[in-house]
């Protein structure tokens, strides 16, 4: 056995865990495994990389609003907002990490960075599966549905890091329920300007999906209103939930 080569190892691991333990990061609260399950390891990965971080996910909202131009094309100007959706989260994870790392750390960005994340990262894998075939028939690349799906499950990875950084005031966790309530009932129930404005289906809308049993088949647009339902939700219990730990 080389011993120099195994000590420059262990040297070079336990630089590696210095630099991932560094102080100067802050602090983690002791929270439940399923409001932080990251690894304390990861979380300190993320926040020693953060411009890294920053500049993944600027790249990701470009690219984003780059894969909605034919959406927006079709979309009134004044519903535009509403129309981006991973593209606007991926843009709020990055100002939030950035405003973090400038000491300037906004309550309100790193809440929408946090219900963003969550969302629209377990929303698209999940319409990702539930319409598969779909996808391959309207000829999406095998490699863009893999960049799609596990870039956006990286966007739930991202929320789970917030917490060291933010409080989760239930003010700011009000305004962004609010803005993303809004968002889900212009994109499924209640388009107010033309037609819903969620993100493009492999199917039309109306097109049943899903068979359920034999009396109950859902159409496109239910399948995709029911994660996105779902999902929010958890996003309120996961934020209420981990303020109130932090409270503890």
């Amino acid at each position: 056995m080389d011993i120099a080569s195994d000590d420059a190892q262990w040297s070079w691991y336990n630089r590696l865990l210095a630099y991932l333990d560094d102080d100067s990061l802050p602090p983690r609260d002791s929270l439940p495994r399923y409001v932080a399950p990251l690894p304390r390891t990861i979380e300190n990965l993320g926040l020693r990389l953060a411009w890294l971080v920053v500049a993944i996910n600027l790249v990701g909202t470009a690219f984003g609003f780059w894969y909605y131009r034919s959406q927006f094309a079709t979309t009134p100007v004044v519903m535009w907002p509403f129309v981006p959706d991973s593209p606007l989260a991926t843009l709020f994870i990055a100002c939030s990490i950035a405003l973090w790392k400038l000491d300037r750390n906004n309550e309100v960005i790193n809440m929408f960075a946090f219900f963003g994340c969550i969302k629209l990262g377990l929303w698209t894998p999940y319409v990702l599966l539930a319409f598969f075939p779909a996808w391959a028939q309207l000829g999406l690349h095998p490699a863009m549905y893999n960049f799609l799906f596990w870039s956006h499950l990286a966007m739930v990875v991202e929320a789970f890091v917030i917490h060291r950084y933010s409080a989760f005031p239930g003010w700011a966790i009000g305004v962004a329920l609010t803005w993303y309530t809004v968002d889900l009932v212009v994109d499924y129930f209640y388009p107010i300007v033309g037609q819903p404005h969620h993100t493009a289906l492999p199917v039309a809308d109306s097109v049943p999906w899903l068979s359920v049993t034999t009396q109950v088949t859902l159409s496109a647009l239910e399948v995709a209103a029911a994660g996105a339902v779902l999902i929010t939700v958890l996003a309120v219990f996961l934020a209420y939930t981990t303020r109130a730990k932090k409270l503890e």
